[in-house]
């Protein structure tokens, strides 16, 4: 029998779809996303490097507080008197997106002054902890936002999360063969899944059971850029 894992990490729903597990890399991000009552200024800005988790977390806290998600760049499409009507609490993914964008910038202005006002909460999104934007009135509220940085996955997250992949294919794996991806691949949750699926079709393929040298070679090959 394959030797089973451990992991003393809670898990919470992200919209019903999969289970967000905490780790050192972001609990302090969890904490202020559940504290979001308390946020000053009502506002948050959620920092943290492509595939660190950063779209799960907004959609965790979109359910915590029934809030609305959109996109940055689709926000000149976006009627935002009736959208603030709907719902004041609203999360705006990949805010760095939109710099030199004057209509975006200028709806996300909007945005932001209008939610507030109605004591409503905004939660943003981007990849740098201090974006840029050319609207200066825009850049002045992003700049007084608090803002919390979302680390790139540890081993402990990314073992969880490849367990949990595996798990929901009906796979098994070895310990082994999770610590030894864990401590070698690239830190991102698109890399996991990735990951997961190419070992899972070459284990199929090969009509074999995982092994670490299976792992170990599927591994190298993503490294190396094959598909």
């Amino acid at each position: 029998m394959a030797e089973q894992l451990a992991f003393d990490l809670p898990a919470r729903p992200a919209l019903g779809r999969d289970d967000f597990f905490v780790s050192p890399a972001n609990r302090t991000a969890v904490s202020w996303i559940e504290s979001w009552v308390d946020w000053p200024g009502g506002k948050l800005l959620l920092a943290g490097p492509k595939s660190a988790g950063k779209t799960h977390l907004v959609h965790v806290w979109a359910g915590l507080c029934d809030a609305q998600v959109v996109e940055a760049d689709r926000l000149n499409r976006l009627d935002i008197n009736a959208a603030v009507q709907s719902c004041p609490r609203i999360a705006v993914e990949n805010i760095d997106r939109i710099a030199g964008d004057a209509a975006c910038e200028q709806a996300l202005f909007h945005l932001h002054n209008l939610a507030l006002a109605d004591g409503g909460r905004l939660l943003m999104t981007c990849t740098l902890r201090a974006p840029r934007f050319d609207l200066p009135d825009l850049q002045s509220r992003v700049s007084a936002s608090p803002a919390v940085q979302l680390e790139a996955p540890d081993d402990a997250l990314l073992s969880a999360v490849m367990v949990k992949l595996f798990a929901d294919r009906q796979i098994n794996v070895p310990a082994s063969v999770i610590t030894y991806l864990a401590t070698r691949m690239e830190r991102s949750f698109d890399r996991a899944a990735a990951l997961v699926r190419a070992i899972d079709a070459a284990a199929l393929a090969r009509k074999r059971p995982i092994t670490r040298a299976l792992a170990a070679e599927v591994l190298d090959k993503l490294s190396d850029g094959g598909a």
